[in-house]
């Protein structure tokens, strides 16, 4: 398989590892098994916090228990830049919560590549609002 689709089958498999239905709650050995062992993810929230894979895990799990029963995230536009053992992909992501609230934003990944493939080892997020769409050129 080359790179690109190795990066793309692994945004997909994120995707889907945090998508639930009513009763369950996100796929945690799915979710963690793409991530650097040092890697660490910065939400939306602001100030910025950084939080492992680990922390951020534990939480959606909570909220599957809670306030978040169902959660389905697609990501209709991706772009990936590769360099060597580099790489970073930029994805616009549409969210469900609940089944009814609409939500938008862009990830952004750093990628390294291993002996086991290719490991997100930064990912960073933001919200899409009236002043802040999707770029031009992630459609």
């Amino acid at each position: 398989m080359d790179d690109r689709q190795a990066i793309s089958d692994l945004i997909e498999r994120q995707f889907a590892s945090l998508s639930w239905a009513h009763g369950t709650g996100p796929d945690a050995e799915g979710f963690m098994e793409d991530f650097h062992p040092d890697a660490l993810l910065f939400a939306s929230a602001r100030p910025a916090r950084a939080q492992t894979p680990r922390k951020f895990l534990e939480r959606m799990e909570g909220l599957s228990q809670t306030s978040l029963r169902a959660f389905a995230e697609h990501c209709p536009a991706r772009e990936i830049r590769i360099f060597g053992n580099v790489a970073v992909a930029i994805a616009a992501c549409e969210n469900v919560e609940n089944n009814r609230e609409r939500s938008r934003n862009v990830e952004m990944m750093l990628l390294v590549k291993d002996s086991s493939g290719w490991k997100i080892a930064a990912q960073a997020w933001d919200k899409m609002t009236p002043g802040q769409s999707f770029p031009d050129w992630l459609s």
